[in-house]
């Protein structure tokens, strides 16, 4: 019999992969530096409707975070790997404990027309006997995150 631990840590990443018409290097700027052009603050914050702004520091060990309309701050992860235009990883725990981060790595990759970019989400066994269920919050919560981000590239 498997304990608890083990059956988290086989939880599939959560893997997205859309196609916008943006050179390899513009797409990676709306992604880190243009975040707050298409983050969808308004439903995928911890602030909610007093969410202002969010801002992904560019470095590593930069920074993701929102900005309430008070003035305070809800980090939701750290730039754990930097390699412009090419990729990107951070961790991710927004709401929580840094202790319960998962890791999210993007990479951009130039197609023809355009360019893929590829999120994949893991790590979920940091989150214990909530992993499965949260997991399964971020399958369809990256859907509606990155058709935001299809909806900014294309204007």
């Amino acid at each position: 019999m498997t304990d608890l631990k083990t059956r988290l840590t086989t939880l599939e990443p959560v893997r997205k992969s859309i196609q916008v018409k943006l050179s390899v290097e513009a797409a990676f700027r709306l992604f880190t530096e243009g975040i707050n052009r298409w983050w969808p603050l308004k439903t995928h914050s911890v602030g909610d409707e007093q969410a202002l702004s969010c801002t992904f520091e560019g470095h590593p060990g930069g920074r993701i975070y929102e900005t309430l309309k008070d003035g305070k701050q809800y980090e939701w992860g750290r730039v754990l790997a930097w390699d412009p235009p090419v990729s990107v990883a951070f961790s991710w725990y927004p709401g929580r404990a840094d202790d319960t981060a998962q890791k999210v790595d993007v990479t951009f990759v130039a197609v023809p027309g355009g360019t893929r970019v590829e999120l994949v989400h893991s790590g979920w066994e940091t989150l214990g006997e909530s992993a499965r269920a949260i997991r399964e919050g971020y399958v369809t919560g990256w859907d509606t995150v990155l058709g935001q981000f299809i909806t900014e590239a294309e204007r």
